[in-house]
């Protein structure tokens, strides 16, 4: 059985057609496959297109942080309307955010309902983005639920079942996925579509799992979680507490080769398939650089599920496999 180096970073490989013999490759730097987006590249658009896009007021909850405030910038570079508010702890209570021409002001957890509400009365066709922190996804989605207002979270963790409860007990809409980013979706799907067509395909194969985040990410990958999810439906036995989670930034630049300029923002996984007499390997590998590309899709399902809000759409949760079904992504 072939197995991750944490030493050094190297994977250790069964030459197919030549029995036990390994040969070992580092994982690649910049991998001809990496999807390698920078934060800090400001978004514009061509006035023929900012005509063309469906307009709405947004309010991202989590704007002090940068996945938040990403975001922010990327409905600012949309043509969409950012109110001027947004939520986080006490302590951070009474700053500001500057976004664009938007200053943004951070109001604490006792004052969330009543903006909230206000906001949502004086901007009916609101729409609330979430990227906050596991602990607060069930509080932040009750406090959604009792006031109405359609939300797409893209927070991660919390205990998801009773998120999608309260969500279908209130009838309220909503995009909910752990992952956002659109081409990271497509490769989801396209692993379920597999996984449901051909279950077993992979039975007896050992499975490596390697990811590695910035160091603030709190919880395991969500996206992890859902492709090993196929690998078991392919017949693989692998347990969640197998994933070699990295989050030391020494590591994540001699072992994973992430590049030091986005050690504050990057998602780099690595899944390795060996066969049950090491002659076969498969590897899955996608490695996103910066944030861009999350807010970048964030933004595709605002305008998603404001479309669907004002059509009057019976079906009222969503994820973002039904975001890439509806073909109007910009």
């Amino acid at each position: 059985m072939s197995s991750l180096l944490p030493e050094t970073g190297i994977i250790p490989r069964v030459n197919p057609g030549q029995g036990r013999r390994f040969f070992f490759r580092r994982i690649p730097r910049r991998p001809s496959s990496v999807m390698c987006v920078s934060s800090s590249k400001k978004l514009e658009k061509s006035p023929a297109i900012a005509s063309q896009i469906h307009s709405f007021p947004i309010l991202v909850n989590g704007c002090t942080g940068k996945m938040g405030k990403a975001v922010a910038e990327a409905a600012v570079s949309a043509g969409l309307e950012l109110v001027p508010v947004s939520f986080s702890s006490r302590e951070k209570s009474g700053r500001t955010v500057q976004v664009g021409s938007t200053e943004i002001q951070i109001h604490g957890p006792s004052e969330r309902e009543n903006i909230l509400s206000s906001m949502f009365e004086k901007f009916p066709n609101l729409v609330v983005v979430d990227y906050t922190v596991p602990d607060a996804v069930n509080g932040n989605a009750e406090l959604y639920c009792k006031v109405g207002v359609p939300f797409v979270m893209g927070t991660t963790g919390g205990e998801r079942e009773v998120l999608y409860k309260t969500v279908q007990d209130a009838n309220v809409y909503a995009v909910i996925s752990p992952q956002m980013g659109k081409q990271v979706v497509a490769f989801l799907a396209a692993m379920e579509i597999m996984a449901e067509e051909f279950p077993g395909a992979f039975s007896g194969y050992t499975l490596q799992v390697m990811e590695s985040h910035q160091a603030s990410k709190l919880d395991t990958s969500g996206t992890a979680k859902a492709v090993i999810s196929c690998f078991q439906k392919l017949g693989v036995s692998f347990c969640l507490d197998q994933i070699q989670q990295i989050r030391d930034p020494k590591r994540q630049l001699e072992m994973v080769g992430v590049p030091e300029e986005h050690l504050s923002g990057h998602a780099f996984h690595m899944y390795h398939l060996t066969s049950p007499d090491e002659t076969v390997s498969f590897e899955f590998q996608h490695n996103v650089c910066g944030r861009s590309i999350y807010a970048e899709g964030t933004i595709d399902a605002a305008i998603f599920l404001s479309k669907k809000v004002q059509s009057k759409a019976q079906k009222r949760i969503y994820n973002m496999i039904d975001v890439l079904r509806e073909g109007n992504m910009r």
